[in-house]
């Protein structure tokens, strides 16, 4: 028989505790996010769906997003223990000067559509924490606004080449005076993908009025508040868009480009240059040899060819076509900071992360950004000091592997 007793008031009192409450409704919806998956389930409620779809979508089946985040979850850790990770060098070396994580904002287009703080409110904690922020030529904060909101923060230019060559010789030329640090060349859109959600969503930019938007605005009043009282949607290169996203890509973007074009981009950028969207080896060595200083191994977040090749898998590969010569960094399906170890493991020099800080954006503009940085920066260092690893360039192939 088991003897029972009612507690004593002393037993008691150092079990209660009264929290204290939360009256800033972005702090108390932010304290409760642990994770980016919890920071997109905020985003999720708080933005229109086809907002939300437009972030979070890929490309017909999405199978290339499915298979990137599988071979993120096909990681698995080889731990070293009884190593000092008392403490923990989370900095690294990307483009030749330091960063104090192994990680930059990649560039997103359409960024004040998720959340009217925009663009501004990334590169305003990508200063605050230490890390380079890339400005898409589809944003919408112009080059010079984005740079003054962040005037010591490392900025990198994101150029798709247009049609009409001397626009963006223009937008090259803007970049260099306003100081951003290196150029990025996305080279795979030559047209636009199949977004099904956003087709079947309807979405326009800006987001038109219609009866389906009328009703949604009912259950997301503070989103359309703020899109209608704000500054109207222009971009970083052009002042004004009315149709689909799609429409726009086949209308503007040059499907003709070319390793030509490198060549040409390499002699009017006389910075860092680097190549977004690099799906197999041997077009990251004819880059770099027509001199590229890094390469970004990416399929556009799943968002261009579905079925495409997932880059934690390529990224080997790549390595050993290019060996030091460049730096290879990586995105698409990173949503966790152990994600972004496993990659430096496998053999990238750093990782570019787009969706996990949208969605932080979408949850709480500027102070959800900086919730997704706390958030992958706890979750590499846990990781690092799981491993046995006190600082990231300690990090190799003896670290992670991918299970079949």
């Amino acid at each position: 028989m088991v003897r029972r007793q009612l507690p004593r008031w002393s037993e008691l009192r150092p079990l209660l505790r009264v929290d204290r409450p939360e009256f800033d409704p972005t702090r108390r919806r932010l304290s409760r996010a642990h994770t980016i998956g919890d920071l997109r389930s905020l985003a999720r409620r708080r933005t229109p769906r086809a907002v939300f779809d437009y972030t979070d979508g890929a490309a017909e089946n999405e199978t290339s997003l499915q298979r990137a985040r599988q071979a993120f979850r096909n990681v698995e850790f080889q731990p070293h223990v009884l190593r000092n990770v008392s403490d923990v060098d989370t900095s690294h070396d990307i483009l030749g000067r330091r960063a104090a994580l192994p990680f930059s904002f990649a560039p997103t287009g359409f960024t004040r559509m998720m959340h009217h703080e925009g663009e501004q409110a990334v590169v305003r904690i990508a200063q605050q924490a230490g890390i380079p922020y890339a400005l898409s030529t589809m944003g919408t904060t112009s080059i010079e606004d984005t740079a003054a909101a962040g005037p010591d923060a490392r900025k990198w230019f994101q150029l798709y080449v247009w049609r009409d060559r001397s626009a963006g010789k223009d937008l090259v030329q803007r970049a260099r005076e306003s100081g951003y640090e290196a150029l990025i060349l996305t080279v795979d859109t030559p047209v636009a993908g199949a977004r099904l959600r956003d087709v079947r969503n309807g979405l326009t930019i800006p987001p038109s009025l219609t009866l389906r938007t009328i009703a949604d605005a009912a259950t997301h009043p503070a989103w359309w508040f703020n899109l209608l009282t704000t500054e109207p949607l222009t971009f970083a290169s052009f002042k004004r868009w009315e149709g689909t996203v799609a429409e726009l890509i086949d209308e503007m973007f040059d499907p003709t480009l070319s390793f030509a074009d490198v060549e040409w981009l390499r002699g009017l950028w006389d910075g860092p240059l680097i190549i977004k969207g690099i799906q197999n080896a041997e077009d990251a060595r004819r880059v770099v040899d027509l001199g590229a200083d890094a390469v970004i191994l990416s399929n556009h977040g799943g968002r261009q060819l579905d079925r495409a090749p997932t880059m934690l898998e390529l990224l080997p590969r790549v390595r050993d076509g290019i060996g030091d010569r460049a730096q290879i960094m990586l995105d698409t399906g990173i949503l966790n900071g152990a994600d972004i170890v496993a990659a430096l493991a496998r053999g990238a020099d750093s990782c570019l992360v787009g969706r996990a800080y949208l969605y932080g954006l979408m949850a709480g503009g500027q102070r959800g950004v900086q919730r997704a940085v706390e958030i992958l920066r706890t979750e590499i260092v846990r990781t690092l000091q799981l491993l046995g690893v006190s600082s990231v360039e300690e990090l190799d192939s003896s670290h992670a592997t991918l299970r079949p």
